[in-house]
């Protein structure tokens, strides 16, 4: 996924418009300059192209702020990372020392610039934003944060230059791509290294080896994938390093771009908050899913160890707990081809399509036993199922009265189609439609 970065002076509006593009309040605004320290990230989707959008400090030089240097330094690597840099400047106080400069930056990088004039809130204001035109930085696109005033120009005007959806030119096509994810040092390039045969990524005990997403085709015993070896995803809070944070994001954009999931924990550690972190980022992204224990030859056994650490991770992921788990130790190459076979039965039911005809025979009669509770006084009745034609499993139950069918009962219909058909490891989508 293509990255831009919004960069500017302390106080143009950097995060106003980051929030408007993003369509949340993530970054905090203030008057105060030099509210934004660090970066935030989001996803941008416009005329059906969807792009990341990067936050960052205000950038200065010779200032006062005991945090201007690693602000600036910041700026530097977003330029350098992004696809396309998003220069902000403002309206009213016209071109300043520090707009001068960050141009030089700019100039000298050979990014795709947008030069975008913050706070032209009225027709009059147009008239301040031609003097930004001796930056030499081309055209001036006229915005105002605030109350999204030219910010769909904005857009257009960023499609027409992000470079082409590398998505769209995977030489892949068709063939199932799996991210192997987790938190730093749990064994993720070993687990690669051990698939392919050879030491195709560097491994070392210190975390945060791998800096980027390395893509590599597998297609032996049977089985034909892409692999994806992520950077370790650390918690917020942890993320120091500048480069660290691209390699967090990149790792993040992996998941997102995948079809499978593998999640690595460590079995000395457990499935920890960091750990739930990425699970659930794997759920929301609606895909398929499979969780290996790493380091299993580490960890103390008795005869009923197995089972109690499987029922513990399940009542950890609950309700999604009907996730393949692999016990494995990558050094010791011990069930590595369990991990395989598992991702491979995962792609599998990830992909299923199940006839109209069979899902209504199946599903009709246990509505029929268990219908929707009455709302009000008025019934509910399910005539007709079908699945959708989307990537992940998606069904569409048809009825009267929509609106009243609750989250209880789609949980319902949800475990319904998952005891009658092979969605293990899969996520389900549930939409009630009008009949």
């Amino acid at each position: 996924m293509s990255i831009v970065a919004i960069v500017g002076r302390p106080n143009v509006g950097k995060s106003t418009l980051f929030n408007r593009l993003v369509g949340m309040r993530q970054a905090i605004v203030d008057d105060v300059s030099g509210v934004t320290r660090d970066r935030h990230y989001g996803n941008c989707e416009w005329c059906g192209r969807e792009f990341s959008v990067i936050d960052t400090g205000g950038y200065t030089t010779n200032s006062d702020d005991v945090f201007e240097s690693a602000i600036r330094q910041q700026v530097e690597i977003a330029i350098d990372e992004s696809d396309v840099v998003l220069f902000l400047v403002e309206a009213a106080t016209g071109v300043t020392d520090y707009d001068a400069g960050i141009a030089d930056v700019l100039r000298r990088s050979r990014k795709p610039v947008i030069l975008c004039v913050n706070k032209v809130d009225t027709g009059e204001k147009i008239f301040d934003t031609y003097e930004f035109y001796s930056l030499g930085l081309g055209e001036v696109w006229s915005i105002s944060a605030a109350n999204g005033s030219g910010t769909g120009d904005l857009l257009d005007e960023i499609i027409r230059v992000l470079p082409e959806d590398s998505r769209a030119e995977d030489s892949y096509e068709g063939v199932p791509r799996i991210a192997i994810v987790g938190k730093p040092n749990v064994g993720k390039s070993s687990l690669t290294n051990a698939l392919l045969g050879e030491q195709r990524n560097i491994v070392t005990p210190v975390a945060g080896t791998t800096r980027d997403s390395i893509e590599t085709y597998y297609n032996k015993y049977g089985h034909e994938f892409v692999l994806v070896d992520t950077a370790g995803i650390r918690r917020k809070s942890r993320v120091h390093e500048d480069l660290e944070f691209y390699s967090v994001m990149r790792s993040i954009r992996a998941i997102e771009h995948s079809d499978i999931c593998i999640i690595m924990i460590d079995a000395t550690a457990g499935m920890e908050a960091q750990d739930m972190n990425i699970f659930n980022l794997i759920r929301r992204n609606r895909k398929g899913c499979v969780l290996v224990v790493n380091k299993w030859d580490l960890f103390v056994k008795d005869s009923n160890t197995l089972r109690d650490y499987t029922e513990a991770l399940r009542s950890r992921i609950a309700p999604s707990d009907d996730v393949p788990i692999v016990f494995s130790s990558v050094l010791k190459m011990q069930r590595i081809q369990d991990v395989l076979n598992a991702a491979a039965q995962v792609w599998e039911n990830y992909s299923v399509k199940i006839p109209t005809a069979r899902l209504n025979e199946v599903l009709l009669p246990l509505i029929e036993e268990t219908p929707p509770p009455a709302w009000k006084g008025k019934y509910v009745k399910i005539k007709y199922v079908t699945q959708l034609p989307t990537r992940f499993p998606a069904f569409a139950f048809f009825c009267n009265l929509p609106q009243y069918v609750k989250e209880p009962y789609k949980r319902f219909l949800e475990n319904k189609i998952r005891e009658n058909f092979p969605l293990t490891g899969c996520p389900v989508q549930i939409y009630i439609r009008q009949k």
